[in-house]
């Protein structure tokens, strides 16, 4: 589904905050802080979320912008796949979330599916990166890039974390209601392909 207000508005966003990293002179940072202001209201006209809350995302960014990184571990295990519910929509996802500062992909990875799952997992390959503006995701406020990495179980058991409230396996064919936020079905579908084919080549968006 295409959200050409989101484009927009994230476009504006980008130009202002490398404006008012950049800017030395007055007046050029009133113009950018206008434009902040600019693409905060049309987030706040075509989505739910109130307009303070939508300065406060904004004006918490800092430097010039790129997009954020999630990182998602996919752990097969006797054909399914693993996957935590959610507290916060009580849907499923596969573990992860944002890459953390001063920690690479793969240690960000392993540290996720520990939080979230309970198992311990040495990560294998990468299977996809992903642009999330690409896939049929809710609109969003922020340009991500999913990281999907193939990790194998090495100790630990299933266990429920912060933010997690359930962890199962599930085959292809009996997928849980999905937390689209963090993944989509066809997604799920993309990486059981690599579960049939070892060898497919890494999705690259």
């Amino acid at each position: 589904m295409s959200y050409q207000w989101l484009d927009w508005a994230k476009r504006i966003q980008a130009i202002s905050q490398a404006g008012l990293t950049f800017s030395k002179d007055m007046y050029d940072i009133e113009r950018f802080e206008e434009l902040r202001n600019i693409s905060a209201e049309i987030m706040a006209q075509y989505t739910e979320l109130d307009m303070t809350k939508v300065k406060e995302l904004f004006t918490n960014e800092t430097g010039y912008q790129t997009p954020k990184v999630d990182v998602r571990g996919v752990v097969f295990k006797n054909q399914r796949l693993l996957m935590v519910k959610e507290t916060i929509d009580d849907k499923w996802a596969l573990p992860g979330g944002f890459c953390d500062i001063g920690l690479s992909p793969a240690e960000n990875v392993v540290k996720e599916v520990k939080e979230e799952s309970g198992f311990d997992v040495m990560p294998v390959r990468i299977l996809a990166l992903l642009d999330k503006n690409k896939h049929p995701h809710p609109p969003e406020p922020y340009h991500y890039y999913k990281l999907f990495i193939l990790c194998e179980i090495i100790g630990g058991q299933a266990a429920i974390g912060v933010e997690t409230n359930n962890v199962e396996f599930f085959s292809e064919q009996h997928l849980p209601p999905l937390s689209t936020n963090r993944n989509t079905v066809s997604q799920i579908h993309l990486l059981f392909e690599f579960l049939r084919t070892p060898d497919k080549k890494t999705i690259l968006d």
